[in-house]
């Protein structure tokens, strides 16, 4: 691209994603995890790193582990270790942190995202390495009172984290955008992670900076890594601002990546730019050494195959095929798969029982969905479950009735515990067999004989207004049925 008719530049952007695993205790010892207990309340001597406790590691968190890294195409070694990685924050009471440095627990993997410049194509964003580590507390500032006022919780200390880091594959904030869309679909579809980034079981670190191409030399801009960012939004918010902040500042000072360290930038929302916060640490600034308190893990082979055996279908996967089995669109089996793992199941039983694979997607898409939304409940709590939803749309797919009508049944099933046929009754619902629909369709042609000429001239939206009067007279006609019929009776006349 090119910025302000300037000189063409590629944006280069890798991520560190931060997943949190769904534990019930954190990574070394038995505090819970749970999100929104009052602050210090899930802490302990381990966690907290007073003297004489000693950490014993969360086996569940190493299965999680390699769960995401099979799903993100990783290699699974067969040894992997902690390391301290050695800062100060308030906010970190032992004044390091248990990571992993030299020998991660996933290695080498990649992730597909649609290519920009040619839609109907793949591209893959190779993955460095996924490693485990234990999470820090929280630090909350208060300025309304005009003076700092901070504060620390530290019930997220010790909380279970998979770093994921991307290469530097990614040339648009876009793109940023549909990596972590789909890292996200993987991790929570898997049930590694929750993924809720207002909770913070999902942050993104965006390391950025620009190559520009100077009278065909390549001129590199300093690497700027952007935090702060609550929403995939605001990262593609942040990385945009970004890319045009570091343009005009190479255009001012002429400063490349050989001039500049590293730096961190936090992320404004509110203003909508990255501000500076400090220089950023080299990995030798940390000091990491192998953790003396904590042994090697060892992964056999066995372990791994059985995890893979178990990973199951991937959403990509799960697309294709109910496109395949169902007769939907991709558009739509994305929306389905995009809802979770109850979603699918949802749909794929209410699709066996109404036969029918579009109407069922339409109607989750429009009614459930919108249902869903204005109660603020999931699926498995939804008053119309699969069976039901599917035996209305069986209804009306062989003409008992129609849209409109079933539309009136099921705002009633989300009222009652009534079965479909229970609710058909309560509603006077009746089938109007296609003797009756044509004794009323001969009846109202005879009484308006322009439509007949209408629709002989080629107008065969004139039978619109019969439909109408068809209704009225009888409001569990269908007008499918009922259109086809005056058509039929026209043509034959």
């Amino acid at each position: 691209m090119t910025l302000s008719d300037g000189y063409p530049t590629e944006t280069i952007i890798g991520l560190e994603v931060h997943v949190q695993l769904k534990t019930q205790t954190k990574l070394f010892c038995s505090c819970s995890t749970r999100f929104g207990a009052p602050p210090n309340t899930q802490v302990c001597p381990v966690c907290l790193g007073l003297p004489g406790a000693l950490p014993v590691m969360n086996e569940h968190a190493i299965d999680l582990a390699i769960r995401a890294g099979l799903a993100i195409d990783c290699s699974i070694p067969p040894m992997t270790k902690w390391d301290r990685k050695q800062y100060f924050y308030p906010d970190l009471p032992k004044g390091y942190q248990i990571s992993q440095f030299d020998l991660p627990i996933c290695t080498d993997g990649f992730l597909e995202i649609t290519d920009e410049a040619a839609p109907q194509n793949k591209r893959r964003i190779g993955i460095i390495r996924a490693h485990l580590e234990e999470d820090a507390g929280k630090s909350m500032h208060d300025e309304a009172t005009g003076r700092t006022d901070s504060r620390i919780d530290l019930n997220r200390c010790g909380t279970p984290l998979l770093e994921i880091v991307s290469h530097p594959d990614l040339r648009s904030a876009s793109e940023a955008k549909e990596y972590l869309s789909e890292l996200k679909l993987r991790m929570t579809h898997l049930g590694v992670s929750d993924c809720e980034m207002q909770e913070g079981s999902l942050r993104v670190d965006a390391n950025v900076n620009l190559q520009i191409d100077v009278d065909g030399k390549k001129v590199a801009t300093p690497i700027a890594e952007i935090k702060n960012m609550n929403s995939f939004r605001a990262v593609e918010n942040a990385i945009e601002h970004e890319v045009d902040r570091q343009y005009d500042v190479w255009e001012e000072t002429g400063k490349t990546i050989q001039d500049e360290a590293k730096t961190t930038r936090g992320w404004d929302d509110a203003k909508g730019k990255t501000f500076l916060q400090r220089e950023k640490e080299e990995s030798a600034d940390y000091r990491y050494f192998p953790d003396p308190d904590l042994l090697p893990i060892r992964i056999p082979q066995e372990r791994v195959n059985e995890a893979k055996a178990n990973l199951g279908e991937l959403p990509a996967e799960i697309c294709q095929r109910l496109q395949t089995q169902y007769g939907i669109k991709l558009y739509d089996a994305t929306v389905i798969v995009n809802q979770g793992r109850a979603m699918i199941d949802y749909f794929e039983a209410a699709a066996t029982k109404s036969g029918d694979g579009k109407r069922t997607s339409s109607w989750i898409q429009q009614d459930v969905m919108r249902t869903l939304n204005e109660t603020q409940i999931n699926i498995e709590e939804f008053a119309v479950n699969a069976e039901k939803l599917g035996d209305l749309l069986q209804r009306v797919s062989r003409g008992d009735f129609d849209n409109a009508r079933a539309r009136d049944v099921f705002a009633h099933l989300l009222k009652t515990e009534d079965s479909v046929e229970a609710a058909i009754q309560s509603l006077g619902i009746e089938s109007v067999d296609s003797n009756e629909i044509e004794g009323l369709c001969r009846e109202l042609l005879d009484a308006n004989p322009q439509v007949i000429d209408d629709v002989k001239n080629g107008k065969q939206q004139a039978v619109g207004a019969l439909i109408g009067q068809a209704k009225k007279r009888n409001p569990n006609a269908n007008p499918k049925q009922v259109r086809e019929t005056l058509l039929q009776l026209i043509e034959q006349s």
